[in-house]
């Protein structure tokens, strides 16, 4: 049987909401910038110093919500018994290291 994407919900501060949709922005940006330098014929080189800008924006966009995953709905289920919640943390964990 599979597992369908996106069945619980997280609420997420205002705060929080906020500084992910302006990181997510800024990625979708760099992303049109990508598709204009291609469009334009830019350099190999060029492309890929923007390809690799956004990679370490993805990444650091996985990290702050990893921390956040854990610091909140990790530490609510186990404080719920729900101890498989650990076993999802070590999938999402070897998911993001490929």
């Amino acid at each position: 049987m599979e597992e369908k994407c996106c069945e619980r919900t997280k609420h997420r501060e205002s705060k929080e909401y906020k500084d992910m949709i302006n990181r997510l922005s800024r990625i979708e940006g760099q992303v049109r910038g990508i598709r204009k330098m291609v469009g334009e014929e830019r350099y190999c080189v060029d492309i890929l110093t923007q390809v690799s800008a956004i990679q370490s924006a993805l990444n650091s966009f996985n990290k702050k919500l990893l921390a956040s995953h854990i610091h909140s709905c990790v530490v609510d289920d186990i404080q719920d018994g729900k101890v498989e919640a650990v076993d999802e943390l070590c999938e999402i964990i070897q998911k993001l290291m490929k």
